[in-house]
């Protein structure tokens, strides 16, 4: 005979979750009601004091809803957003939610022409096909993720002004992807690429660009209502929120002891693992997985292209020490491989983790572009792990990424990309470049205001790696005219160009930049003959600066702690 007692703990959290779950529903509808009025009597009060002037109208004539004059007016493609969202399906009656979902469906509709008109390509050299193979892939990429996004903007339990820093990273990504094509086209300095690009792309960018801006624009919103926003990451059908991850059974496989000895696939040269190559232990990890899948690689020097596809989620690999398990391989832009393309290690595949590996490329400075890693995963992370190769040897090209205790070697823009990254407790080290080059530890690729992405260095040691006393050596240059870097808190040896930074071409940067210095120190840390330009901020607040540590720029303190990494949230 069974008693009447308190419920189990199994059952306790049942009855827990489907609270909180009609809670969350509750409180949905009643804010995007808010929302609604909110921005409806924002642009009613706006038109009224618009002089007497028409709204744009729609296709058949009839002035253009509030609502979508509201989202449209805050873009940077007006005529675009008009012409789009403008012709949606009873736009008129469509809130500002409404009409996001909608600018998002209809971007998938226009990258998908675009990867078609890409996968078309016939009779092409070997370098415009080396760049359409880029392409291709970057484009899928863009359609993928923002597949990803619409479905997790199905849970009925979420809004999205709940996750709207996912939804900014993930178009942000989206924007990153279709800006590194151009980049991909460029490189190959063909006739008429540039510009077939431009064309093809043009469309999409835009429509990307402006559902960005929208959601930009509605988090703004909810913050003056403060509307409780939780991170939420899309997992095909279903979605996680992130802040549960630590909770999560899976990640209790992190939490303590020798993760080397948890390891469900060993890899290792000798022939006493499973497998003898990385490539090979990847392919048996089950695609789309919670649940950590934890790779032991021991020590050796692997020689071998890897690649980490978006579908092998949760991998974390770990090896035998930065100098003792080793990735290396040589691809490199001068023998005709894009930029995109010539990393030795390149993850895709969200919530990713290495610890205690090296990654080389051996190409050497005279074969200029040549990646060490590559990383374009959501949530990943890298600690006790060096990079080492000469230009570009840090790809951080997108999504939001931790580094702690790396080392970086290189030269020429060796730390790159467009990510939401974060380098801590790190040693950077500028090394003797290629006769005739300068060194420029930095190049970041914010292409849009609206991107919340940026390369924040906080208590790193800058140092360099040889003696350079005869090279310049500066803090980076703004790669795109939106570039955002941070370094903080970090020491700068005596070898640092005085004026700190150096421009992309003639002898100024765009004053849409943002770089900035904040309580940095050493012999090179002077901010007294920097470069006068307007981007450039060397007197910040603590709570400017703050900004850029790993709580608010890439949400670390929901997502760092099921992984086990040290890390310092802020300061």
């Amino acid at each position: 005979m069974s008693s009447y007692g308190r419920l189990d703990e199994h059952e306790q959290a049942k009855l827990e979750a489907s609270r909180k779950t009609k809670k969350r529903i509750a409180i949905i509808a009643i804010s995007s009601i808010v929302l609604v009025c909110i921005v409806v009597g924002a642009v009613v009060g706006t038109t009224a004091r618009d002089n007497g002037k028409k709204l744009p109208t729609e296709n058949n004539g009839e002035p253009i809803s509030v609502s979508v004059k509201a989202v449209c007016d805050v873009t940077l493609h007006k005529e675009k957003c008009f012409e789009t969202i403008g012709s949606a399906p009873n736009a008129s009656q469509l809130n500002p939610e409404e009409l996001f979902k909608y600018a998002v469906k209809i971007t998938i509709t226009e990258l998908s022409k675009v990867l078609d008109g890409f996968s078309n390509g016939e009779h092409m050299d070997n370098a415009t096909s080396a760049a359409i193979g880029a392409c291709v892939e970057l484009i899928g990429l863009a359609v993928d993720q923002l597949n990803d996004t619409m479905t997790s903007m199905k849970d009925k339990t979420t809004s999205p002004l709940k996750s709207v820093d996912d939804l900014r990273t993930w178009l942000s990504s989206v924007e990153t992807y279709q800006e590194t094509c151009m980049d991909a086209l460029v490189e190959a300095n063909k006739p008429g690429l540039t510009t077939f690009g431009e064309n093809h792309l043009k469309n999409s960018t835009e429509m990307t660009s402006n559902a960005l801006a929208i959601i930009t624009w509605l988090g703004k919103i909810a913050d003056t209502v403060k509307f409780r926003r939780r991170r939420l990451m899309a997992t095909g059908d279903a979605k996680v929120v992130v802040s549960d991850l630590p909770m999560m059974e899976g990640r209790r496989l992190l939490e303590s002891g020798d993760l080397r000895k948890k390891a469900t696939i060993v890899v290792a040269k000798d022939g006493s693992g499973k497998y003898r190559t990385i490539g090979e232990a990847l392919e048996e990890v089950e695609e789309k997985n919670e649940k950590p899948t934890i790779i032991y690689v021991k020590k050796g020097v692997y020689l071998e292209n890897v690649r980490v596809e978006k579908k092998k989620w949760n991998v974390v690999m770990v090896g035998d020490g930065q100098s003792k398990t080793i990735v290396s391989a040589g691809l490199n832009f001068i023998d005709g491989t894009p930029t995109f393309e010539t990393a030795t290690f390149a993850v895709f595949g969200k919530g990713f983790m290495a610890r205690d590996m090296g990654f080389i490329n051996t190409a050497g400075p005279t074969k200029h572009q040549a990646v060490a890693l590559m990383v374009s995963a959501d949530l990943s992370v890298f600690y006790r792990c060096t990079m080492d190769a000469f230009q570009d040897t840090m790809y951080a090209h997108a999504q939001r990424q931790f580094y702690r205790d790396c080392v970086i070697l290189g030269t020429v823009d060796f730390i790159f990309g467009n990510a939401a990254v974060v380098f801590q407790n790190c040693e950077i080290l500028p090394r003797r470049p290629m006769k005739g080059q300068q060194n420029t530890i930095t190049a970041q690729g914010k292409k849009d205001p609206n991107q919340n992405t940026g390369i924040s260095i906080h208590n790193c040691t800058i140092k360099p790696l040889d003696n350079l006393t005869d090279i310049q050596t500066f803090l980076g240059r703004p790669w795109k005219e939106f570039s955002t870097t941070v370094i903080m808190k970090s020491y700068m040896d005596k070898f640092i160009n005085p004026k700190g930074w150096l421009p992309w071409t003639g002898d100024t940067a765009p004053d849409t930049i943002f770089y900035a210095e904040y309580l940095n120190t050493g012999p090179g840390a002077s901010t007294k003959n920097r470069v006068k330009w307007k981007g450039l901020k060397t007197s910040l607040t603590k709570k400017e600066a703050n900004k850029f540590t790993v709580k608010p720029f890439i949400d670390g303190n929901n997502w760092l702690p099921a992984t086990k990494v040290p890390f310092k949230s802020d300061f």
